[in-house]
């Protein structure tokens, strides 16, 4: 055995369990601070100013810079806020949060949701809606604070030029779906623990470089694979145009990250790299952990850990689960991280089942496709 692999920590030592599907596990993290107004976490970095106000060495940066001062849109005028929205109406349509969670031959007729009527799965459908996008709210305000401590933190000036006009994306994006919420649903969710977990681990690094990795590459690239995933479900053309606007901007957020980081992690140790790895797993399985939304369950008055589990052994749970790494895989690989060293995150993105999208198209490679055009700022519905 080689002294890195040696030298790795265990699963139970980053994830806190050694079996990353044990459900006890997943459901001891919870969330004690639901009733709180403000969640105070320790920013540990350092401000960094530059003096070198050269934009040459990284041109990738500067284009992206540019597109981004070209496709910023305005929440309250671009959007067509006068759509009306049926919750009930849309949940009976197509199913934005469960992803046909039991749309297969599962047996359910000795399990906790036997006794569940067409209202109780309709109700179901909406709290789904009402959680998902409560957490994508919530992801935001996390990816609003992390580019802002990138601003703060990176080295480069051409990178802070950029950083500056996510940071407004992401204020942005936090009030469509606050406003969405509010005006045309029924209402937040608290942010979920595995959320808030991973959150609170990306801005309380003082390394200016596990900032990106953690909310450039992994939220928000995850985040972009599930805006995609439901805008295809979706009927609802208020959401579709939302959608489709934070899409185009979350495209270049996930790019951003990785035109920063594939160069400079050239220039890390194998130690250093072996770090990244890590927490680009922990973050995984963090991630993926969120959205078995325990907190519907909960509300719908189920037994939680029977309802999970069943939700765990569904086939279709574990496509859609899948499906959310189709960005985080083929962007990890382009930053070198899935065979570095020893390959280790190799190994753990094909024991989460996710290696199939290593070669899909990754996000530097596809954020123009989903740039706005002239029509699309313009306050009309994209149906």
């Amino acid at each position: 055995m080689t002294d890195l692999a040696a030298s790795r920590p265990s699963t139970e030592q980053l994830i806190g369990r050694s079996d990353v599907d044990d459900l006890a596990q997943i459901l001891a993290v919870a969330n004690n601070d639901v009733d709180s107004v403000m969640h105070v976490v320790q920013n540990n970095a350092d401000a960094i100013f530059t003096w070198n106000y050269d934009t040459d060495a990284r041109p990738g940066l500067m284009r992206l810079y540019e597109k981004a001062k070209k496709n910023q849109w305005n929440a309250t005028s671009d959007i067509d806020w006068s759509v009306e929205v049926d919750p009930e109406q849309v949940a009976v349509e197509t199913s934005i949060a469960n992803a046909g969670i039991f749309s297969g031959e599962m047996d359910l007729s000795t399990t906790p949701l036997a006794k569940f009527s067409e209202a109780d799965w309709l109700r179901f459908g909406v709290e789904s809606q009402n959680w998902t996008l409560s957490q994508f709210l919530h992801g935001e305000q996390g990816a609003l604070i992390c580019t802002a401590k990138i601003v703060e933190t990176v080295p480069w000036i051409d990178a802070k030029y950029y950083g500056s006009t996510q940071v407004f994306d992401e204020a942005r994006h936090v009030e469509v779906f606050g406003k969405y919420l509010d005006e045309k649903l029924d209402g937040h969710y608290p942010v979920n623990a595995h959320l808030s977990l991973l959150l609170d681990e990306i801005v309380n690094d003082s390394r200016w470089d596990m900032t990106y990795l953690g909310m450039q590459i992994m939220v928000e690239g995850l985040a972009l694979a599930a805006f995609g995933f439901i805008r295809q479900l979706t009927t609802e053309p208020l959401l579709k145009q939302i959608l489709k606007f934070v899409m185009s901007d979350e495209a270049r957020h996930v790019a951003f990250g990785i035109l920063s980081l594939k160069d400079y992690y050239t220039e890390l140790n194998q130690a250093e790299i072996r770090e990244r790895q890590e927490f680009a797993f922990e973050a995984a399985v963090r991630m993926r952990d969120r959205f078995l939304q325990q907190e519907v369950w909960e509300r719908m008055g189920v037994p939680v850990a029977d309802t999970l589990e069943l939700v765990m052994n569904s086939p279709e749970r574990a496509v859609f689960q899948q499906m959310l790494f189709t960005k985080i895989v083929p962007n990890c690989s382009k930053l070198g991280l899935l065979d570095a060293g020893d390959g280790w995150l190799r190994t753990k993105f094909g024991e989460l089942g996710v290696l199939q999208f290593e070669h899909w198209i990754d996000t530097e490679s596809e954020y123009d496709d989903l740039a706005l055009d002239a029509s699309d700022l313009a306050g009309a519905p994209t149906h």
